[in-house]
């Protein structure tokens, strides 16, 4: 789910691909718009970022960029802020596999008190009393222990700063570099597309009640709201290319759907997991929406697109700088197109 080394096939693919990609362009011209996010009644003091993977690494920006409007992160299978400093080659190597060297956690922490300060990211004392969940599978083996841990030991580091932090870490778990899921998916011990896996672990429920509480009601077997698309360009930062596909998804339980106060969930989706690839697999059965109606949170999921240039042909989250610099501040291609879906959902970001 993550990027691996890209040789030159990736160049060779790009010459064979860039002209397929621009006859589909030219034939959506014709297709029907695709609609506006709606405007929510949503709680400010109830939104929360959560993602799998690469989708970690940008939960996990997004939510120190704006911690001050968040009140939580769960990073599944994913590393610290800052990890990989602009290179794809810290990204592929100490950022997921620990090699030659793990993350050092006290030397992102001055990354995160500089940039904030800087305000390039929110004050640190913005994640005062948040709620962090970092899950990681013992059969994990495209991420590995040590990258986890350094998510969880940078937020320990600056707990301090923050006046506290919820923090928890959940390893001790067996199933390997997936979403693991009460019944959707895969086998959890083969694993693989879509990475979805059926483990027996809602993973879903568990992120859910550590970022908004214990839920009022168990959730029901499936969701009974609605799983909407909507038109992601429209979002994007004048003269900026976040990257992003599309149409991406809004799940509305029933009573966001009908006007009632609600949270907000952004869900982050995994390399090689967005709907141009495993179709709407994560956006429907990773588990957040059924949850999503008993805890009255709308979910947003945004999607990346795949592209040879930049490089990003498994469609990852920009966790190592495709998207120029400042991707990991609010200054980044992505951050900021987030910034303004979530302003028009009803969840102002500056």
């Amino acid at each position: 789910m993550f990027p691996r080394e890209y040789s030159q096939r990736a160049a060779q693919a790009a010459r064979v691909f860039i002209p397929a990609a621009l006859v589909a362009a030219l034939a959506g011209c014709a297709a029907e718009p695709l609609p506006s996010l709606p405007a929510l009644d949503i709680d400010p003091g109830r939104v929360a970022v959560a993602g799998l993977s690469s989708g970690a690494y940008m939960a996990t920006q997004v939510h120190l960029a704006h911690s001050d409007r968040l009140r939580g992160a769960a990073l599944l299978a994913g590393g610290p802020y800052g990890c990989a400093g602009g290179s794809l080659e810290t990204a592929l190597g100490p950022c997921m596999v620990a090699e030659p060297y793990a993350p050092d956690p006290a030397r992102l922490a001055g990354v995160v008190r500089e940039r904030a300060a800087a305000g390039d990211i929110a004050p640190v004392s913005g994640l005062a009393g948040d709620a962090v969940y970092v899950l990681r599978g013992r059969a994990d083996t495209v991420v590995a222990e040590g990258v986890t841990r350094s998510a969880h030991d940078l937020y320990a580091a600056l707990a301090d700063d923050a006046g506290g932090l919820s923090l928890r870490y959940d390893g001790e778990r067996d199933f390997p570099h997936l979403m693991p899921t009460l019944d959707a998916g895969v086998d959890c011990t083969a694993g693989g597309t879509p990475y979805l896996g059926r483990c027996g672990f809602d993973a879903a429920g568990e992120a859910m009640a550590w970022l908004f509480g214990p839920a009022p009601s168990p959730a029901a077997d499936a969701a009974a709201g609605e799983l909407r698309r909507f038109g992601q360009a429209a979002y994007a930062a004048p003269g900026t290319d976040p990257l992003l596909a599309d149409a991406g998804y809004l799940y509305l339980p029933p009573a966001c759907a009908a006007g009632e106060r609600c949270g907000l969930l952004v869900a982050f989706h995994g390399c090689e997991q967005n709907a141009d690839k495993v179709g709407e697999a994560f956006v429907r059965d990773a588990g957040f929406n059924r949850w999503a109606d008993v805890h009255r949170v709308a979910v947003l999921y945004p999607q990346v697109r795949s592209s040879y240039l930049p490089l990003n042909p498994k469609a990852c989250w920009d966790w190592w700088g495709y998207t120029g610099e400042g991707y990991d501040t609010r200054h980044g291609a992505q951050p900021r197109w987030l910034a303004a879906a979530m302003t028009a959902l009803g969840a102002p970001m500056p």
